[in-house]
């Protein structure tokens, strides 16, 4: 997977033209562009904290059977970690080169998180309609889900209006997914990674996290995304119910008689 940045008609910045033209890149070139990436996603407002990351083919946390390899927070106190502070993102950085780092949902922002194949629809559907989208980021298919498109969004919640709040657990009950197949919303109590990160047998030059829209578009309202991104999501699993059916009703080839 490349720089991922910019690859849709009317989405490329000047900093992803100016990426796609550097010589091959050094182990510090590497080093220098993920903390730019960084930097630029706490410029934006989105609140930082460390994440586990690849080691061969286990997680840097060390845990037997870790559910979510290099995709989890370091501390279990990464809600009140996060922060956009430069200093604290640069000593970060430096300190843990190989870590990745998530984005703490509902402070600041909210993500749609839809497949992969549904969010390249949606988006190209909404650009071509000239709705304002906001940040994009791709993640590559990781244990078999077909991998994930996030879409950045303003947050729907604020301290001051606490009902407004939607946790992300309740997107993830099987009574929610008729309505919303195939998305979740990460809100208050939420994360997700945010580019550059590697994910297990991800190629150190072509991160499974990048972005296609980068930080530095404005955060939309997400019930302007909402109804294209539930639309896409539900074509997605429609096809792949088709798929699975007609996989079923697939016949082998008959062996000749010995």
């Amino acid at each position: 997977m490349g720089d991922g940045i910019g690859r849709y008609r009317g989405t490329e910045s000047k900093l992803a033209q100016w990426l796609r033209r550097r010589p091959k890149r050094t182990a510090a070139d590497d080093e220098n562009r993920r903390e730019a990436l960084l930097l630029a996603a706490a410029a934006a407002g989105l609140p930082l904290a460390p994440a586990a990351y690849p080691v061969g083919y286990r997680c840097s946390c060390e845990r037997i059977g870790c559910p979510t390899p290099a995709r989890h927070p370091v501390s279990f106190a990464w809600q009140t970690q996060s922060t956009t502070d430069r200093a604290q993102i640069e000593r970060w950085a430096l300190g843990e080169p190989e870590a990745n780092f998530i984005t703490a949902t509902g402070m600041v922002h909210d993500v749609l998180d839809v497949p992969l194949a549904a969010g390249r629809a949606a988006l190209e559907r909404l650009l071509a309609q000239g709705v304002e989208v906001g940040p994009v980021a791709e993640s590559a298919e990781s244990a078999g889900d077909g991998g994930r498109m996030l879409f950045f969004t303003a947050t729907r919640g604020t301290p001051e209006d606490e009902d407004e709040w939607w946790p992300c657990e309740l997107d993830c009950h099987p009574e929610t997914m008729d309505e919303h197949p195939g998305l979740r919303w990460h809100c208050r109590g939420s994360y997700v990674l945010v580019p550059p990160a590697r994910l297990i047998g991800d190629e150190d030059e072509h991160p499974a996290v990048a972005w296609v829209r980068g930080p530095e578009h404005p955060l939309p309202d997400p019930l302007n995304l909402l109804e294209t991104l539930t639309d896409a999501c539900a074509r997605h699993a429609a096809e792949r119910e088709e798929r699975g059916a007609h996989a079923e009703h697939e016949v082998a080839w008959p062996l000749g008689r010995s």
